[in-house]
């Protein structure tokens, strides 16, 4: 339900509905029924030609799939539609903010801390208060090691919190390695200046592309490995020497990073002439396939809103090899009869 790429603001009901009846009265106006009847080209019979030309006019491929529904779903009524776009406009909201956990949640707790020091330095709150400050902030930053029943990963908060006071280790006492990696702001004695940069301009797989240092590397004991399903067993990758530090560096951006982590689904194709049958691609990257039951669910939803069938494809995105069709889901609700 969202646009990876910034479009032009969304207008308001009434202009939403004002633009949807300008296209429809043009619509009506240059239809003409007799256009039907009159003889094809002879080349009119190329397949890819007329799905080429039907893509075209129905703007796909269409990676936010709620636009495409609001638009072009036949059966939906006015208020569904407005539905579908108050949650679409919504997704789109909240989006941004899926790409900055780690530094939303690291300021936050990097700014908590220092606020809590210094108001004890300045005898504005006693050694209790600060003792159950600090007790509440030890639990947030907790990381689990990997073999611990609690591990699901890489907590947000420990390593925001980790890097940017590693970000003030190095404005204030760099060493020799620190100068040598991060020359722009090692040693620059404006730790909270330095920290409203990154804040301002960066989200967290930019963020830990550029500011992850090879100190941080080792306190965290991070390192990397190359697990291919090919194979019975893992290779570690990157080490704790120049190259594995670039390599982890950029291996946990990766991570973070939201062409890798959110699936690329798109509206593909669609005969609105013939059975209607909506057919969705999966762009797949490093052969991760979905999850069949969830994509399943999802489908169905995708039907009942659609109105006809849906069908899913998994496709290389780079060779684009079909890897994976699904069945096609009929819609198990006609929403188009709900009052």
């Amino acid at each position: 339900g969202v646009n990876r790429y910034p479009r032009k603001r969304p207008f308001d009901l009434r202009d939403e509905q004002k633009r949807e009846a300008e296209r429809r009265k043009w619509h009506e106006e240059n239809f003409n029924d007799l256009w039907r009847t009159v003889p094809k080209p002879a080349n009119s019979g190329n397949i890819i030609d007329d799905t080429l030309e039907r893509r075209q006019r129905l703007g796909l491929p269409e990676e936010n799939i709620l636009y495409f529904l609001e638009k072009t779903a036949p059966k939906l009524q006015i208020w569904q539609r407005e539905i579908l776009r108050i949650v679409r406009n919504i997704s789109q909201y909240f989006y941004p903010q899926t790409q900055t956990k780690v530094m939303n949640e690291g300021c936050a707790t990097e700014v908590h801390y220092h606020i809590a020091n210094r108001l004890y330095e300045k005898g504005l709150i006693n050694d209790g208060a600060l003792l159950e400050i600090l007790h509440s902030h030890t639990s947030v930053v907790f990381q689990p090691e990997f073999d611990d029943p609690r591990y699901s990963g890489h907590n947000p908060y420990a390593l925001g919190f980790n890097m940017m006071e590693d970000i003030r280790r190095m404005c204030v006492s760099p060493t020799d390695e620190d100068r040598a990696w991060f020359p722009n702001f090692a040693g620059n004695n404006d730790p909270w200046g330095t920290l409203k940069d990154a804040w301002a301009n960066y989200r967290d797989e930019s963020f830990i592309l550029q500011y992850l240092s090879p100190a941080l590397i080792r306190k965290m004991k991070l390192f990397s490995l190359n697990d291919d399903s090919d194979k019975d067993y893992l290779e570690v990758s990157a080490i704790h020497n120049e190259r594995g530090y670039r390599d982890v560096r950029h291996s946990l951006a990766k991570q973070y990073d939201v062409a890798h982590i959110q699936p690329d689904i798109q509206v593909s194709d669609v005969d609105l002439s013939g059975d209607r049958r909506l057919i969705v691609q999966h762009r797949v990257v490093n052969g991760v396939l979905l999850d069949d039951k969830t994509a399943t669910q999802v489908l169905v939803h995708m039907a009942n809103l659609w109105g006809y069938e849906v069908c899913l494809q998994e496709v290389d995105s780079v060779t684009e090899d079909i890897l994976h069709t699904y069945d096609p889901v009929e819609p198990v609700l006609d929403l188009g009869e709900m009052g």
